[in-house]
């Protein structure tokens, strides 16, 4: 089944502490994943971060609603205990608990028009109560959909720019990414070999204790990239005794290809389009930030007695 949204996981978690104790938040999560019959593999399901476990996150945030209207308490850090509002709410048998529901409560209610700290204008939050989605998992989510759209954009633009231009590109990103040591080491390298297969060279570290040898293609979207070619760029690493490649494209490989192992002991890396266009994003080469926002916690350990 697919994992539960918070909304959906208020009640149940409501419930599970009905008898006045004190729980670890940890083990309802534990818990509720066993009441919703949730395997393995969707518990340890993660948000498009991959930092945060999706099912615990959205246990969390059930968590935080509930606590904004006073129906669980959280005595002590990672603990929750249900409160007499709570015990209120459950004697009333509700079938659910979700957004509409909490809106009742004046509480609720000053969460979603928080005040400005410019000035007493009140800025209206407005949270949907059809979203199965947590605060957390929008803004995840938009900042995907933002940071694939400028992906596209970075990747049009370099199958746009010259051949020379990608090769300076290579060298550039490769640089940013800890390889060749300089701008200017690198440089003599890339495009220097003139072997078949090989475009160029460059330093694994900035001592040159290895070298990784390069092919870059700079190929529209549609031509995309075949086994025939890797096996050219194997045999060609193979004439100079190296074991190590990076072959880069702005297109993409087949499944072939993909799945290409070299029969001796050669490594070889294939990047595509997309993946190069990510790189460039994460090493801010030909992007610039716009704009920062900073998504913070409450640090529990400052407040310890």
């Amino acid at each position: 089944m697919p994992v539960p949204d918070y909304q959906t996981l208020m009640l149940p978690l409501l419930k599970a502490v009905a008898d006045r104790n004190e729980y670890k938040l940890n083990d309802m999560v534990e818990l509720l994943g066993e009441q919703f019959n949730l395997t393995e593999e969707e518990r340890s399901e993660l948000l498009p971060s991959g930092q945060t476990f999706l099912f615990g996150s959205r246990v969390g945030w059930a968590k935080t609603y509930l606590k904004k209207v006073r129906l669980l308490d959280s005595p002590k850090r990672g603990i929750i205990a249900i409160t007499e509002r709570g015990l209120s709410v459950l004697e009333q048998k509700p079938t659910k608990i979700n957004v509409a529901l909490l809106k009742q409560f004046p509480e609720f209610v000053e969460f979603q028009t928080p005040k400005r700290s410019d000035d007493s204008t009140n800025v209206q939050t407005t949270i949907d109560e059809s979203s199965a989605q947590t605060p957390e998992e929008i803004l995840e989510n938009a900042y995907l959909s933002i940071r694939k759209d400028l992906a596209q954009e970075v990747l049009n633009k370099i199958v746009a720019m010259s051949p020379l231009f990608f090769e300076e590109l290579v060298v550039k990103l490769l640089v940013k990414m800890g390889y060749g040591g300089s701008i200017k080491d690198a440089g003599k390298a890339i495009g220097k070999s003139g072997d078949e297969g090989i475009d160029g060279t460059i330093k694994e570290d900035k001592l040159g204790l290895d070298v990784i040898y390069i092919q870059a293609k700079r190929w529209a979207p549609g031509n995309v990239v075949g086994r025939p070619e890797l096996h050219k760029f194997v045999g060609a690493l193979a004439g100079q005794g190296a074991k190590k490649g990076v072959f880069i494209t702005t297109s993409s490989f087949t499944r072939e290809a993909r799945e290409y192992v070299p029969r001796n002991e050669t490594k070889i890396v294939l990047i595509d389009g997309d993946e190069l266009a990510q790189l460039m994003i994460d090493y801010n080469l030909g992007v610039s930030v716009q704009q920062t926002f900073e998504i913070k916690r409450m640090d529990n350990d400052f407040f310890g007695e």
